[in-house]
């Protein structure tokens, strides 16, 4: 590939990246006034419904890139929103867990899947080893944005 073409596609993928994160968070927004939530607080519950498993809101924190104190004022907000309860650790009593609750998830999991189902046609012309660099693509993505989060939040921009 020419360096024209290079710097072309590059540039292009800027623009259409910017517009694609754009998207997703005014998607995101939008999915987040339909279920009454703010919009970290979806995607956290987001996040705690793909853990399985209750969690410390340590790891609230972690998964969030939030501080422990924002990240319990975020657990307080769905607990009381219903969508979360605390729980004593049964191995640690010391140790308090935060947990989804299956029947208040089950609704954001169902809006879920019917849009993420609506996603699945974008895919269906593309070859394997496509999807395979969609995924990796993600997955790089994923780990440089939180790694970008954690530069802003430390100030080193």
């Amino acid at each position: 590939m020419s360096g024209n073409v290079r710097s072309r596609l590059l540039d292009e993928l800027s623009v259409v990246s910017r517009r694609y994160m754009a998207a997703y968070a005014l998607f995101n927004q939008a999915l987040a006034d339909r279920l009454g939530l703010h919009p970290t607080d979806l995607q956290c519950l987001n996040l705690l419904v793909l853990e399985r498993e209750p969690v410390t809101t340590g790891r609230v924190a972690e998964l969030t890139g939030l501080t422990t104190g924002s990240a319990t004022r975020l657990v307080d907000r769905l607990e009381k929103a219903g969508y979360v309860v605390r729980e004593r650790d049964d191995a640690d009593r010391r140790r308090v867990l935060v947990a989804t609750v299956p029947e208040r998830t089950a609704q954001f999991t169902r809006m879920w899947e019917r849009l993420g189902g609506d996603w699945m046609p974008l895919f269906e012309d593309l070859a394997d080893a496509e999807l395979a660099v969609i995924v990796r693509h993600m997955r790089r993505t994923v780990e440089f944005g939180a790694e970008q989060a954690v530069r802003l939040r430390e100030g080193r921009v």
